[in-house]
């Protein structure tokens, strides 16, 4: 599959993700970019912050604010907090293998997981 391609369905089912559940850079780009595109560790984590800079997640934005769905003072409060926490994340991550940082992300994923099954197992019985 020429890479091009590999890249739309990444795009696309990424996509989805965001608009569906709020994720898709960390928890789908960088694995999909690394298993699929055979990207090594770092440069699947600094490609996907290049792809979630803000005409990305812009139209998923717009259609759950025009819902009333977005708290503005929220939002603004961590993307502030965020665009200093990425800087600081990414020159803690260049001092990291990509081995080790692949088995970092994998191990916050699973517990990511097991915390979110949890929530939900308990809110069902």
């Amino acid at each position: 599959m020429p890479a091009w391609l590999v890249f739309v369905v990444i795009g696309t089912v990424s996509g989805v993700a965001a608009g569906l559940f709020g994720v898709g850079g960390g928890l789908i780009v960088v694995p999909a970019l690394i298993y699929w595109a055979g990207f090594p560790q770092h440069m699947a984590t600094g490609t996907s912050l290049a792809v979630l800079l803000p005409p990305i997640g812009l139209a998923a934005a717009l259609e759950y604010y025009r819902n009333g769905n977005v708290d503005v003072t929220a939002a603004i409060v961590i993307a502030i907090t965020m665009f200093l926490g990425a800087w600081l994340g990414a020159r803690i991550a260049s001092h990291v293998s990509g081995a080790h940082l692949r088995l970092l992300f994998g191990i916050f994923v699973c517990c990511l997981g097991i915390y979110l099954v949890y929530g939900a197992y308990e809110r069902l019985r």
